[in-house]
Formats: structure tokens, C-alpha cells, sequence
């Protein structure tokens, strides 16, 4: 049996209805004898076996397919039923019958979704069978019409799953190659930057350092966005985030980074309203990068004629952290992806950035066993991270 054919009982096998087929059509019509049969032009294979006359086939068994009578329903794509071969005109002098040694038969073609002929249902038994009539046939010809429908499902879901591999696939090339990407810009970004912190250490005209601050300023940019590829790949990659908590005054983080992000953006408004009574448990690198990310969204696709509020608070073991900006609310339909990967900012005039920004801030927030959410109307926009005081563990 070749490997297609193979492929063909395989099928047949995974449909679990098709012994109670099998075993139906017997009960009901008095056959011993059942099968389902793929049928070509140069081969009968049985896929499926209901036996209780020893006829010695088993699932993967082939008869010349000369010999058989499915030939001719394939051929002619139509039923054959014989009730008993001894009074059958046109089949009483077959060689199938006398080869077989039996004296009633149906076969009926089975046929996938898209018409194709894949076989046939058939039945034979030594003793003549009542099997011309309307619900006899109607039964063959319904559990062969369901057969070619699960056979189709099947092929359906092989090439989901073939499309759905090779997805997975490209994503992990595409993941390695962000990784590769990351590492090896840090090299010459690094040279950047302390080329710039060179130059500012020589005399320079006005313009020259407005240039310099520039070109620092881009490199920062650009080392943000490395750092974003980089945890993105070891997120997916099976990395992980290792946490190196400590008590954080987050007052002092907090400010630290507005006045980081005020100076790169001296025309926008930022507000604060902090309410810190203990320590926070956490690891400080990531923390900041987490608010730096949230405050850097909000400014980015908030109204600029409207403030930013930044807003944190800690209580009953709780640390909360709100960042909200004004503008146009984000859509309904975009705020369930919003924290998924390479989801920019369609919603709004700005596309700044590779779209990982909160998608880091989120995983971040749940190495801390804690959660962002983020809720938008048309007075505000605003992401509340909320997490637990307690440490839970010492990583994610």
C-alpha cells in the first residue's frame, strides 16, 4: 500500500463514527458484511471493516480491483444494490458474485465535499437480502454523503494545521532575527553616543552642539528601541524576566523619570499626584522602564494642549500607578490588542516606535505579579498598572 493510500485508512480511522456506520447498515440490513473502501482506478483498499462471516480483509486489505463490483460504481459514480444475484438479470452471470460467493450486495460512492470520488460504502452477504427499497438506500447514501463531509473536515483541518506550523515557523525566525538584530546594534550605537559625548567635551559653536544633542537624543531613541527588541525576543524565546527586587523610594524613580522624559519633551504639561507612604518591593530597572514606557505612550498620542497625569499611591498591601492623557478615546475595537506585540498606535496621528511598548510594560507588570489594564472614553485615556506589595517570587 503506498504512502497516500495509507494516508487515505489513516483518515478513515480518525472519523470514530465509522464503526457505528458500519455496524448500523448491517443491523438494519441484514448484511454481515460491511466495509468502506477506497477505490481508484487500479486499486480497492479497505479503510474500515465490519466482519461477521469471515471474509478475511482486514483495514489496509486490497482486492484486485477488477474483481470487485465498486469498480463499476466508480466508473458509472452511481449505486449498484442486488437483492439476490440468482434473480438478478443484469449481474447473475458476474464474475464478482462467483469469485466472492455471495448473493446480495450494495455499494454506494462516497464522495468528498468538493464531488471528487473517494469510494464507496458496500455490504455483502451469502444469503439474499430485502435491499431494494427507498429506506435502505436512503440509509446507504446518507451515512456515504457523512462520511465525504468528515473526510472533508479532516482536510480542512490538516491544512489549518500545515498553515498554522508554518506561521509558527517564520514567527521563530522572525524572533531569532530580532534577537541577532538587537545584539549586534549595540556595538555601533554605543560608538554613537560616545563619539557625541566626546565632542561635547571640545569646543563647539552653538549649532554644532544643537547637532550633538540631536544625534544624542537619537541614539537614546534608538537604544530604547534595542532594549524593546531585545526583551521582546527573550519574552517569546522562552528568556523570561529575572526580577532583582529591592525596596524602591518610587517617589524618587517616578520623578526621576518625568524629569527624563520633561526634558526630551519641554512643550508637554506633565502633572503628578503621588501618595507613597512605604517602599516599593520591585525591580527598579524594569519599574522605570515600565513608567518610562507608560508616561512615553501618553505623550506621545495624548492631546498635546492637555496635561498628563501621572498618579500613584500605596495602601493595604497594594502599589497602584495610573498614567492619563486627553484626546481622542481609543476605539473599542483596538483596546483588547493594545498590549500585544507590534500593535502601534493606528488609532491616533502618531506611529512612533515598533508597537512592543506596552506590550513590555505588561510583562513586566506581571513578573510582579501584577496587571496593567487600560480603560479610554472621550474625557480621558488612562493605564493603572496595580500589584501587590508582598513579593511573590524572584521571577517570572
Amino acid at each position: 500500500m503506498t504512502e497516500d493510500f495509507a494516508a487515505d485508512v489513516a483518515a478513515i480511522g480518525r472519523i470514530p463514527i465509522i464503526p457505528t456506520i458500519l455496524e448500523t447498515v448491517c443491523r438494519l440490513s441484514g448484511m454481515r458484511f460491511a466495509a468502506v473502501a477506497r477505490v481508484t482506478e487500479d486499486r480497492w483498499i479497505a479503510c474500515a471493516i465490519r466482519d461477521a462471516i469471515a471474509f478475511g480483509l482486514a483495514p489496509g486489505g486490497e482486492l484486485p480491483v477488477e474483481s470487485t463490483l465498486c469498480h463499476e460504481v466508480r466508473m458509472a459514480t452511481t449505486p449498484i444494490v442486488i437483492d439476490d444475484i440468482a434473480c438478478d438479470e443484469v449481474y447473475r452471470g458476474h464474475h464478482t458474485p462467483a469469485t466472492y460467493g455471495f448473493r446480495s450486495y450494495i455499494s454506494v460512492p462516497i464522495r468528498r465535499v468538493d464531488g471528487s470520488f473517494f469510494g464507496t460504502l458496500c455490504a455483502v452477504d451469502p444469503e439474499p437480502r430485502r435491499l431494494r427499497t427507498p429506506e435502505i438506500i436512503s440509509l446507504f447514501e446518507m451515512f456515504a454523503d457523512l462520511i465525504g463531509q468528515h473526510l472533508g473536515a479532516l482536510e480542512r483541518m490538516a491544512a489549518s494545521e500545515a498553515t498554522l506550523l508554518d506561521t509558527q515557523r517564520v514567527a521563530a525566525l522572525r524572533e531569532q532575527f530580532i534577537a541577532v538584530l538587537g545584539h549586534d546594534l549595540r556595538n555601533p550605537l554605543a560608538a554613537i553616543d560616545g563619539g557625541m559625548r566626546l565632542l561635547r567635551k571640545t569646543p563647539l559653536n552653538d549649532q554644532a552642539l544643537q547637532l550633538v544633542d540631536m544625534a544624542q537624543a537619537s541614539a537614546g531613541r534608538m537604544g530604547g528601541l534595542i532594549d524593546n527588541l531585545m526583551d521582546f525576543a527573550r519574552f517569546r524565546l522562552g528568556g523570561g524576566l529575572l526580577l532583582e527586587r529591592e525596596p524602591v523610594v518610587m517617589e524618587n524613580l517616578l520623578e526621576q523619570i518625568i524629569l527624563e522624559l520633561q526634558i526630551s519633551r519641554p512643550d508637554r504639561a506633565i502633572e503628578t499626584a503621588l501618595r507613597l507612604d512605604a517602599p516599593v518591593p520591585c525591580d527598579r530597572r524594569r519599574m522605570a522602564q515600565l513608567v518610562s514606557n507608560l508616561l512615553g505612550n501618553a505623550l506621545v498620542h495624548g492631546a498635546a494642549d492637555r496635561p498628563v497625569r501621572v498618579s500613584a499611591w500605596t495602601g493595604g498591601g497594594w502599589f497602584e500607578l495610573s498614567v492619563t492623557n486627553g484626546g481622542a478615546p481609543i476605539p473599542p475595537g483596538v483596546l483588547p490588542g493594545l498590549f500585544q506585540p507590534f500593535a502601534r498606535g493606528t488609532h491616533g496621528p502618531s506611529r512612533e516606535g515598533l508597537g512592543l511598548g506596552l506590550y513590555i510594560a505588561q510583562q513586566i507588570a506581571e513578573a510582579h505579579d501584577g496587571l496593567i489594564e487600560a480603560a479610554s472614553t472621550p474625557a480621558e485615556t488612562r493605564f493603572t498598572l496595580r500589584m501587590p506589595m508582598i513579593e511573590q517570587g524572584a521571577s517570572f
